[in-house]
């Protein structure tokens, strides 16, 4: 039987031979520094095991003896070490469309995450996907051996002639940075500030990280006035909050009534009022583009985004008032539990109100790479506001994007001619430019950050992950993860990119005034595909 090769592995094979025949010194140099300690140990350890047979407990010395699985999991652990550095060093790509090398490291740390990333309804099932990673892009503390950064002249020989493609209209704008250093390695216009559409959302996450941490959670509560028997869902602006029979890792309104009518029933309360509490945001719902499938209207309390079908991301016709749908569902699940109430209304819960019960949504680490991985609008909403809150800011679209600046801006980001109107790139006022989405890709790389880094983990991975699972199919799969950003007349994409030399690069292209926007796609596709495959020397 044949077994045919898979086209990313015939892309990336040259760079993965190059990184094993480096590292099999150092592979070397740890062993031979290792075996004098195995010798100590396995002597130290030798009066021991004769002792304990002299006194009769001769089972105790059959166990020293290693068994054929211990061997191959001794091979397997250091086949995963060469692995782990290899797959970092050579790009982001696996079957699973994560990284291995992140995945294995986030395992041993125990920590969870990105478990969400959602998938249309009657799709085939696809691999679990990774948890979120811990500390990343190792490569850049040594696996690489690529000691100088593409040459700044041999890049714009490459990219000059693609960026001024008709299909990216009158003037588009680029940037390339190294990771490692910062240095700008090319730019077209990079100061310029233009419309971004979706790569706004790299803006957010790092604002949300910076402000709240990778493992802040929102959380969903129910709680009792005293003296009334009015239990009020108290919305805590968690985006992800699902009814759905299994909540996949998301905070689960059933669980939540589970909870609820347990406490009521702890106290003999069986009949109650239902209110809903929407204080936590100030301001319209309503987004500035109007009533969108794109989004529901921004609420701290909602269930499944208000989501009108089973769909988990992508347009989809939502309810006109998330969270009286929300109260809605939550009644009802308290009656099936046997808590009668009374149609729900709206209400704010006192500092008097005792709570019920509480669900927590993931950690701001899976959040962001939710809304990376899928462009979900609502989540980025909802993170915009949450950032708000966090800093003192009033929580809405305006006090959102106050806060997402002033946030930036403690980065120490190039803000000149950037404008945040909205946490998620739908309103055509926002303005970035191709250097400030570079900046912010580099500073979320910066080992100083570390909380920053599901802003790169979870970007979308070419050909295999998010918004763009269906593109790079014939160019770099694997190796590119970047944002997407789509309006009319508005194309960009900012990501990751590690090139033939193994330098991890950077890159934001930005083009406005598009009038094709298949081809403008495809133009920065090739764009984005040639700096991978680009020595560039």
């Amino acid at each position: 039987m044949v077994v045919p090769e898979l086209r990313p592995w015939r892309a990336a094979r040259p760079h993965v031979v190059r990184i094993a025949h480096a590292l099999r010194p150092r592979l070397a140099r740890a062993a031979a520094a290792a075996k004098p300690r195995i010798a100590r140990l396995a002597r130290a350890g030798k009066p021991q095991v004769a002792r304990l047979v002299r006194a009769g407990k001769p089972q105790i010395a059959r166990v020293t003896r290693p068994k054929s699985w211990q061997y191959t999991a001794g091979a397997a652990t250091a086949g995963l070490a060469l692995a782990a550095g290899v797959v970092t060093a050579a790009g982001p790509w696996d079957s699973s469309g994560q990284r291995t090398a992140e995945r294995d490291r986030a395992a041993a740390l125990g920590r969870a995450g990105g478990t969400d990333h959602g998938r249309a309804p009657g799709a085939p099932a696809q691999p679990r996907p990774a948890p979120s990673a811990g500390p990343v892009l190792t490569g850049l503390g040594g696996v690489s051996t690529v000691k100088s950064a593409p040459d700044g002249k041999a890049l714009a020989t490459t990219l000059t002639p693609l960026l001024k493609d008709p299909a990216l209209g009158p003037r588009p704008a680029a940037a390339v940075v190294d990771v490692t250093t910062g240095r700008r390695l090319y730019g077209t216009d990079p100061d310029t500030a233009l419309t971004p559409a979706s790569t706004t959302k790299i803006a957010t996450a790092v604002a949300a990280l910076s402000a709240m941490g990778a493992d802040h959670r929102l959380t969903t509560r129910a709680a009792l006035e005293p003296d009334t028997n009015e239990v009020v869902l108290v919305g805590g602006g968690d985006p992800t909050l699902t009814a759905r029979e299994t909540s996949d890792g998301s905070a689960g309104l059933r669980t939540l009534a589970d909870r609820t009518a347990a406490a009521l029933a702890q106290r003999g309360v069986r009949d109650v009022t239902l209110s809903y509490d929407t204080t936590r945001y100030a301001g319209s719902q309503k987004h500035p583009i109007g009533v969108n499938p794109n989004l529901a209207p921004v609420s701290p309390l909602m269930v499944d985004e208000g989501r009108t079908d089973d769909s988990t991301s992508g347009p989809v016709t939502r309810v006109t008032d998330p969270a009286a749908d929300a109260a809605r569902r939550f009644g009802d699940l308290l009656k099936a539990r046997g808590i009668t109430t009374t149609t729900p209304g709206p209400s704010k819960a006192t500092a008097r109100a005792k709570t019920l019960a509480t669900v927590d949504s993931p950690p701001l680490s899976a959040l962001v790479e939710r809304m990376l991985t899928n462009s979900d609008n609502d989540i980025a909403e909802a993170l915009a506001r949450q950032t708000a809150i966090a800093t003192g800011q009033r929580a809405d679209f305006a006090g959102a994007g106050r806060a997402i600046d002033a946030q930036l801006r403690k980065l120490g980001l190039p803000l000149k001619g950037a404008s945040f109107k909205d946490g998620s790139g739908l309103d055509r006022a926002d303005r970035l430019t191709a250097g400030l989405l570079t900046a912010l890709l580099a500073k979320a790389a910066d080992p100083a950050h570390p909380e920053l880094r599901p802003a790169l983990t979870g970007l979308p991975v070419a050909g295999f992950t998010g918004t763009l699972t269906a593109r790079y199919t014939d160019g770099a799969a694997g190796v590119v993860r970047a944002k997407t950003g789509t309006l009319t007349g508005v194309n960009t994409l900012a990501g990751t990119v590690v090139d033939q030399d193994g330098r991890l690069l950077a890159f934001s292209f930005m083009a406005n005034d598009t009038t094709d926007p298949a081809a403008a796609q495809t133009a920065l596709d090739k764009a984005a595909t040639t700096l991978a495959s680009c020595g560039c020397r």
